[in-house]
Parts: structure tokens; sequence; C-alpha cells
């Protein structure tokens, strides 16, 4: 067997900063995914004081705000939360595509963790399972996955 080795972050989170930018759209949906990311950053050791959260106007609007606050610096990452339920009209696959899109560009243009915490789905119903009821809480995996990235960039030495 060769010898190699392998680079990975971990879900240690003491003395990090996240910014949770949440959507207002949709809100009794994105409540909960803060919900669920604020109760994941807590049980892996983040601070309340650490912890801010930034409200935009609707998903459309979400690589914005992460733009101005990854080159404001300060924070280790960001977690990007929202809810785009389609509807009868192509407005969903223009949101959905153009939040996606901006999202990841905001984290390729900083280096700043970018997780994508917005969920994009078909009905209420799948809104609200994925919003901490039969399908998890995607808040949490979304705060689990900017973690994860900040320790592994940190491994990485960026």
């Amino acid at each position: 067997m060769t010898d190699y080795k392998t680079i990975e972050g971990d879900f240690t989170a003491k003395n990090m900063r996240f910014a949770l930018v949440a959507s207002r759209f949709n809100g009794f949906i994105v409540e909960q995914l803060i919900k669920g990311a604020i109760d994941m950053l807590q049980r892996h050791g983040v601070a309340n004081k650490d912890i801010e959260i930034i409200h935009a106007p609707g998903a459309f609007e979400l690589p914005l705000v992460c733009k101005l606050l990854a080159d404001k610096s300060g924070y280790d990452a960001i977690i990007a939360l929202g809810a785009v339920i389609r509807g009868a009209t192509p407005h969903f696959d223009y949101v959905a595509g153009s939040c996606s899109r901006g999202l990841a560009d905001v984290a390729m243009q900083t280096g700043v963790p970018v997780s994508f915490g917005v969920l994009t789905v078909d009905t209420i119903e799948q809104a609200i399972e994925r919003a901490g009821t039969k399908a998890g809480n995607k808040g949490g995996d979304a705060a689990m996955t900017a973690i994860e990235m900040v320790n592994l960039l940190r491994a990485i030495g960026s």
C-alpha cells in the first residue's frame, strides 16, 4: 500500500465567528433553518457572541449581502439560509439559479466559505420536511458544512 497524506476538516468550532445570512421571504420556514444552524453551532462550541444573524429580503439578495460581509471579513464562514418554493411561473428557476451561482461566486472570489442552506423545493411540504421534521434540518447541515470548511481551509493552510 502506498503512503499518502489525507487532509480534511473536523467539526471543532471553538473560537470561530459565523454570519448567518437569512432570507425574510418564506420566513416561517427560514426561522426553523436559523434555529437548526444556531443549535448545531452551539453544540460544536461556538459562543453566542460569535454568531451574527443578518436578514436579507429574499434569496435573490443573499449573494450581495454575503459578498459585503465576506469583504468586511472577521467571519470565518458565512451560512446562507433561505427557502425558494416552486410556483406556477419560471420565477423559481431564476431566483434559485441566481442565488446558488451568486453564493458560489462569493466563496470563490473572497476565499471565505459560504455554506448553502437555501432550500430549493417543489412544495411547501418539502420545505417543512427539510426545516426540522422528516428530512432533518438543512440549516443544521449547512452549519456543519461551514465548520468543516473552516477547518479544512486551515488545514490546507489558506
